[in-house]
């Protein structure tokens, strides 16, 4: 016990024993300044120190701005980008999803992969069937006036007489006699031009292509999307210049011209032009002949 006793006094004698730091001119050796501190007071000031530097380093990671200088952390203005690009990101997902739908059904109508009861041949865009009881069947006074407005206009002939607005400048995609005419009573929602065997067929505008390929009933396809809600459709060419996603000119080449697919009865182009869902009769933009 009396050697205990003795190292604490001993290291409590270090620790409170008073020691001068005295800083001396080199030349004169005159006191400048001197200092009176124990080592209790160089701990306790260095510790005191130590936490000081770790709270305020603490403060500036955490609470301002500074921490961005600091390697490793990444900037306010970054993660603003970050988030606004996946945002952006998501957007560009759904829209390309809709996008690959919407070209899916084009291309499974064209290939007759679907019921031709309830599409018509030559139209894209599809009508859906929804089962009806038969009391949903009997028609309302809002129906019978709709359907005798209706027989007043097909009477007249108002539906046929009136042309679409469309302000747009069509190339002609081929020169030659039109066999057939666009005729909605019959769903022969097209032109069809006679041609000379791999006569080129051009773009009407420029756009880009969302369908080019093979399908049973129509032979070789181009499917091409135009500005303002315009969709070409050529039809029974004999070989295809284009592909599925290509961007072309007005007056490009696109395909060839022959007689592929089983509707086809001979040379011709199949000419379909659409404007947001809705045929348009080519004749009346482009003359043909």
């Amino acid at each position: 016990m009396s050697e205990k006793r003795l190292k604490r006094k001993i290291l409590k004698k270090k620790l409170f024993t008073k020691n001068r730091l005295v800083i001396l001119n080199e030349e004169t050796f005159a006191e400048v300044f001197s200092l009176r501190l124990t080592l209790m007071n160089v701990f306790v000031v260095a510790s005191v120190g130590a936490l000081l530097i770790i709270f305020v380093t603490t403060y500036i990671i955490a609470f301002t701005p500074l921490r961005e200088y600091i390697p490793g952390y990444a900037s306010t203005k970054l993660k603003k980008d970050a988030t606004e690009l996946a945002l952006k990101s998501d957007s560009l997902t759904n829209a390309l999803k809709k996008n690959e739908a919407y070209i899916i059904s084009i291309r499974k109508i064209l290939t007759g992969d679907l019921d031709y009861a309830k599409f018509s041949k030559d139209s894209i865009t599809p009508s859906t069937l929804a089962a009806i009881s038969e009391e949903e069947m009997k028609p309302t006074k809002a129906d019978l006036n709709l359907r005798e407005s209706v027989a007043r206009e097909d009477k007249y002939n108002l539906f046929e007489k009136a042309t679409p607005k469309v302000s747009v400048v069509f190339f002609p995609p081929v020169k030659g006699m039109i066999t057939d005419q666009f005729n909605p009573k019959e769903k022969h929602y097209a032109v069809d031009i006679a041609l000379a065997k791999n006569t080129p067929i051009k773009s009407v505008l420029g756009g880009t292509v969302i369908f080019a390929d093979w399908t049973p009933n129509t032979g070789n396809v181009v499917i091409i999307r135009h500005n303002n809600g315009f969709i070409s459709v050529y039809k029974h060419a004999s070989s295809l210049t284009v592909s599925q996603g290509d961007n072309v000119r007005t007056g490009e080449v696109i395909a060839l011209a022959g007689s592929t697919g089983q509707e086809s009865t001979g040379v011709h182009l199949h000419f379909e032009l659409w404007k947001e869902g809705f045929p348009i009769d080519p004749s009346i933009f482009i003359e043909f002949e």
